[in-house]
């Protein structure tokens, strides 16, 4: 007898079809087919004319034990592939489990220099520890592109808009910008002393400057002063980063079948990280180019570095654990997540404050406000793994049907 279990939720349907063909002697006549997805396909077992009858003999079903046992109606010893067919078995993907509880980890670092010379910051070098944020190499990290800096703030009092030089007589120039409409005034009154400016700087001290023979003006507060700048940037200050690179290594995790694997290549070659850039050829070297990354998710990098932006780099993993380790491999998908067409808007790009604090002999605490740009990166990873299990105590039996179907 030749027998064939199949293993729970597998649906079974037996066709008589003509034409079997022998193996060869002593081996098969009459076929059993097995028609399914992958890896049950062409898989082929039959017995010699000679020796038997080519037909279903016995077709049980013992769902309380979750499996189904059909024989062929033949005597022969061995199976052997058979072109041909005799009986076709089609069958469902039941055999195999899914794991779709992926745990990940990633792990970022960037490289890269820049050197700028600008009036307001003079002749300066950048790496990493200037324009990365955070600095941790996490799975959401931000490159600093652009930047606008506010030098030497100290708490004082100053108008809330309008006031560009440095600190001096309160005889402000060029007041009462609409930039911020709570900070406009005509009298006194329109500042009450205590209330925060909407969406401003500071907190009103009572006081409504005016420009000499001005009707309109606005109101002093108490704040980091001189407040910061209200222009935008013409161009991008580190248009380099374009060029800089950054390391993603990820580490993948399916537990339900114990699998682990990283996407970076296993070599004992210390130089290979350091000379190598992610392509076909080298789908285990993930290093990219800033540059590239924006490119392949269909934007410009110069223009995003201008305002900022946010792309999305996607890790899958999709994994056939039947096949050799080998065969599980990642694949890398970007995009851009903010939306692109809206450079126009006034909610365009990405961008966020920090500052850096410093004191004076005298004990005065100051701090330069920055205002910075940039790409923010998110690394996303997700995946399936899929596996055939057998059933404890049929393992002869489940190892038997894994071996016809490889």
């Amino acid at each position: 007898m030749v027998e064939v279990v199949l293993r729970q939720g597998i649906y079974s349907l037996f066709t008589p079809v003509p034409g079997a063909v022998p193996a060869g002697p002593g081996q098969a006549g009459g076929v059993l087919v097995l028609v399914g997805p992958d890896p049950w396909s062409d898989m082929v077992l039959g017995c010699h004319p000679a020796a038997c009858t080519c037909k279903v003999s016995r077709l049980g079903a013992d769902w309380a034990d979750d499996q189904v046992v059909a024989s062929l109606g033949c005597s022969c010893l061995h199976t052997a592939p058979v072109p041909g067919a005799g009986w076709v078995f089609v069958v469902k993907k039941g055999y195999q489990d899914t794991d779709t509880s992926l745990q990940s980890s990633v792990i970022t670092k960037l490289k890269g220099v820049a050197f700028t010379n600008t009036s307001e910051l003079g002749e300066r070098l950048w790496d990493v520890a200037d324009y990365v944020i955070p600095p941790q190499g996490e799975s959401v990290f931000f490159v600093m592109t652009n930047l606008i800096v506010t030098p030497n703030q100290r708490q004082a009092t100053c108008p809330e808009v309008g006031r560009t030089e440095p600190l001096g007589p309160p005889t402000p120039t060029k007041l009462g910008s609409a930039s911020i409409p709570d900070a406009l005034c005509y009298k006194d009154e329109d500042c009450p002393s205590g209330e925060a400016v909407v969406a401003g700087n500071g907190v009103k001290t009572g006081r409504c400057l005016k420009d000499r023979d001005s009707v309109r003006g606005t109101c002093e507060v108490l704040a980091w002063c001189p407040v910061e700048k209200r222009s935008k940037p013409k161009k991008p200050l580190l248009a380099s980063a374009e060029n800089f690179t950054v390391y993603i290594k990820n580490s993948i995790r399916f537990p339900k079948f114990k699998f682990s694997k990283m996407n970076v290549l296993a070599t004992n070659n210390e130089s290979y990280l350091k000379s190598c850039r992610y392509s076909t050829e080298h789908p285990y070297c993930p290093i990219f180019l800033l540059g590239n990354i924006v490119r392949w998710a269909g934007s410009d990098f110069q223009e995003m570095a201008l305002e900022g932006g946010v792309i999305g780099i996607q890790i899958e993993w999709n994994c056939d654990l039947d096949k050799a380790p080998s065969e599980c491999n990642p694949h890398y998908s970007f995009s851009r997540l903010d939306n692109k067409f809206s450079e126009k808007s006034v909610s365009s790009g990405y961008n966020f404050r920090f500052a850096k604090y410093y004191r004076d002999a005298e004990g005065v605490d100051y701090r330069t406000l920055i205002k910075a740009y940039g790409i923010r990166f998110d690394v996303m990873v997700n995946g399936k793994g899929e596996l055939t299990l057998c059933k404890k105590g049929d393992d002869l039996e489940c190892r038997g049907v894994r071996s016809l179907s490889t």
